[in-house]
């Protein structure tokens, strides 16, 4: 086995286990520490917000460390099909062993926290990320897909304010909210269309043929699974952030009139 080969099993398998403790151990004790209501919560709700903490943790990261890669990463930036992929690597690694840890944080928890579209999406994206791994291929592709992981701090923060029943029309939680909708919309669905535009750019290129039948079928089929899950969940945001906008006017509108008669 290579130094490459060693570094990127190392990396998935430090993730995979540096995840499960957050999951079972350094969120119960940090949330009980910096949220009183925390302790409040079902065993049920605990296990879902724990499981949201480590996603948080995991998208900063890898959503961070991407987007530092997007901009300052000559190599993979150069040739998205063949660049150097050493730094991409270290990132997908770390998003495989969180994923390959959250599979099993979600069968184990089913009953809670158990969701097929979540499963769909996890082996959809293990799948792609095999090859990048394993072929050293499409290192700027992986990595951008990794950048689409921006937007769940922020629809995590969403179900944190709910468990803890913060207001539906609070400061906060309208903030969060269009912040929500905002950064899933830029880097979910306005992403989709130059990615399109790039596999259109470089097929049937003498790159693009020696990636091979099954890389190719693979990098396409993945990308269009991940993105119809994208535009099914921006709908379900954008028809809740509807929703709030209109019954924040009927609210402003109601108090208008009261404070019209009151006048």
């Amino acid at each position: 086995m290579d130094a490459n080969r060693k570094l990127v099993v190392s990396t998935v398998c430090a993730s995979f286990v540096t995840f499960q403790l957050l999951f079972h151990y350094v969120s119960y004790w940090f949330s009980a520490k910096v949220s009183p209501g925390f302790n409040s919560l079902s065993f049920e709700k605990k296990i879902e917000w724990n499981s949201r903490v480590v996603s948080t943790c995991h998208s900063l990261l890898v959503g961070i460390f991407g987007l530092y890669i997007f901009l300052f990463d000559e190599a993979t930036i150069a040739d998205p099909l063949w660049g150097d992929p050493s730094l991409v690597n270290v990132n997908i690694a770390i998003a495989s062993g969180y994923l390959i840890s959250d599979l099993l944080i979600l069968i184990w928890h089913w009953k809670v926290i158990g969701d097929k579209f979540f499963i769909i999406h996890h082996c959809a994206a293990l799948y792609a990320y095999y090859f990048v791994l394993k072929d050293g291929v499409l290192a700027y592709i992986g990595n951008f897909r990794l950048l689409a992981e921006l937007s769940s701090p922020f629809v995590n923060q969403r179900w944190f304010f709910e468990a803890l029943k913060y207001p539906k029309f609070s400061k906060a939680n309208v903030i969060n909210g269009i912040l929500m909708t905002v950064v899933f919309f830029i880097v979910r669905i306005v992403s989709i269309p130059p990615l399109y535009c790039f596999i259109y750019s470089v097929y049937g290129t003498e790159p693009y043929r020696r990636l091979g039948l099954l890389i190719q079928c693979s990098w396409i089929s993945s990308c269009v699974v991940l993105d119809v899950m994208n535009v099914m969940w921006m709908i379900k945001i954008s028809k809740g952030c509807i929703k709030v906008i209109s019954l924040i006017r009927q609210e402003k509108a109601k108090n208008s009139l009261q404070n019209g008669k009151l006048d």
